[in-house]
């Protein structure tokens, strides 16, 4: 496996030969380069330190890197807050309330525990844009190093964020604890062994949830693959019915995704995690404007009755805005295009289909424990069971394939030609093709992969049957293009 370089970061495994696994060399060049173009964009006058917040998850290998981290920006004259077992979140919101110029989170998100990986994020707590992140690249590759005197090296201070960033969840108008509280809920959680078995507890702890924790120590052996599909959590869906629970909740290493799983111990859908908080959230404007008369965009206000997430996230988040008299805007593939686009038409919610929610309240991040708060909020309200609040969504399924090729020049030939042969169809090129079907209510969606000669396609249809049907149309017309 080769080293995963791109403009969020670097990601590789832990062992293994340079260039192809995330060695101590890497973690060093990377941080410099960081560090390098944190100053280039972030000017101060001679004499005033600069901050970085660095976070980790539980995996094996975090106290290492983070040595490595912390070590290096202290040898560049940084000062250093380090937030220790921390959530992707919980490190992107440090960054604001420490004031700090950026941070450093170490973590592999998914992936299992022999990969690590440096996420780099600016001021606001944010993933750096493409220019910022190709600038920090190019620097590792070229820099001359240059790190400071004796005399001049940073502080190392530690810090647990944990709770302030609870607190700022909870304290928001659209969480309603008291609810919660009343509604009795008990829930199971699987925090695959990482810092969600920290995080996640304390949160329905302060909402008056009983949780039942199943793979909570944040030891970094994690159960099973950390990847929260169905596939991988039928220890979860076990334990919800054993238990009796009202749902399951899991999330992964990194606690910035999240899925869920019915009373019944059937997956709630990870697609459908941001479809139910948006649901919710347009609800909640709705029902006030009805009932105070004012217009949407006035309840709404400072955002806008809309909602954003990838191409290739279900069309079921688009259907209920819609019912609502929203607007849906969708955005590239990766965060930071989903939060960019969200900036752009002011959106209420938005996110990803792989049960990221992002709620700019809050923050412009993939956040679970917010996801939760809200999603508790409201089955509270809803009264209802899980299993007949996903019933209420529209239902779509999608199928996932992909195609290998042996040049990635057919890449572009391929792209071309199911533009033409579906021209006179909805299409959508800012990441790869994504063509819709409006009367049929299915689309399908090819991009490129970063790394390999690959192409991925993604269709969504009423039907596993239509999705499947659909994504081999598909196939078939690239294997006559390949020949």
């Amino acid at each position: 496996m080769t080293l995963i370089k791109s403009i969020s970061g670097i990601r590789g495994t832990i062992g293994g030969n340079p260039g192809e696994a995330l060695t101590p060399l890497d973690i060093v060049k990377f941080t410099y380069a960081y560090s390098v173009k944190m100053k280039e964009r972030r000017p101060k006058p001679e004499g005033e330190r600069y901050k970085v917040v660095v976070g980790k998850d539980a995996r094996l290998s975090g106290d290492m890197v983070e040595q490595l981290v912390c070590g290096t920006l202290v040898s560049c004259g940084v000062d250093v807050v380090k937030a220790g077992f921390a959530s992707t979140p919980t490190t992107e919101m440090a960054v604001v309330f420490e004031e700090a110029d950026g941070g450093i989170i170490i973590t592999a998100s998914h992936n299992p525990k022999q990969w690590n990986a440096l996420k780099l994020i600016n001021e606001k707590g944010e993933f750096l844009n493409a220019e910022e992140g190709s600038a920090i690249l190019e620097c590792a590759e070229n820099a001359l190093f240059t790190f400071s005197d004796v005399d001049s090296l940073g502080d190392i201070e530690e810090k647990d964020f944990t709770d302030q960033h609870l607190d700022a969840v909870l304290a928001l108008p659209a969480v309603d604890v008291e609810a919660v509280r009343k509604a009795g809920f008990k829930v199971a959680l699987d925090a695959v062994n990482s810092v969600g078995g920290i995080i996640m507890p304390r949160l329905l702890e302060r909402m008056g949830v009983e949780c039942v924790c199943v793979n909570c120590e944040p030891t970094g052996e994690f159960a099973h693959n950390p990847e929260p599909l169905p596939s991988n959590l039928t220890e979860l869906c076990e334990a919800v019915v054993s238990n009796n629970a009202d749902m399951g909740i899991s999330v992964d290493p990194d606690v910035d995704r999240l899925a869920l799983i019915c009373e019944n111990g059937k997956p709630f859908g990870e697609e459908y995690t941001l479809v139910s908080v948006a649901d919710y959230l347009l609800s909640r404007v709705y029902d006030e404007a009805l009932n105070t008369g004012k217009s949407l965009e006035e309840v709404a206000a400072p955002y806008q009755m809309t909602t954003s997430s990838n191409l290739s996230s279900s069309r079921a988040l688009r259907d209920v805005t819609e019912q609502y008299g929203g607007v849906y805007s969708a955005a590239a593939v990766g965060e930071v295009n989903v939060t960019t686009r969200m900036k752009e038409c002011g959106a209420l919610i938005g996110g990803e289909g792989n049960g990221g929610v992002i709620y700019p309240a809050l923050h412009y991040g993939r956040d679970a424990m917010v996801g939760v708060a809200l999603f508790l909020t409201n089955l509270a309200y809803r009264k209802m069971k899980v299993s007949e609040l996903l019933a209420s969504y529209p239902q779509y399924v999608i199928a996932k394939n992909k195609i290998e090729l042996s040049d990635s020049a057919l890449i572009d030939r391929i792209l071309e030609e199911i533009k033409s042969v579906y021209a006179s169809e909805d299409i959508n090129t800012i990441d790869g093709v994504k063509i819709s079907f409006e009367s049929r209510r299915e689309w399908v969606h090819l991009r490129r992969s970063n790394t390999e000669p690959i192409i991925r396609i993604y269709a969504e249809a009423p039907t596993a049957d239509a999705a499947e049907a659909l994504a081999g149309e598909i196939i078939g017309i690239a294997k006559n293009i390949i020949g």
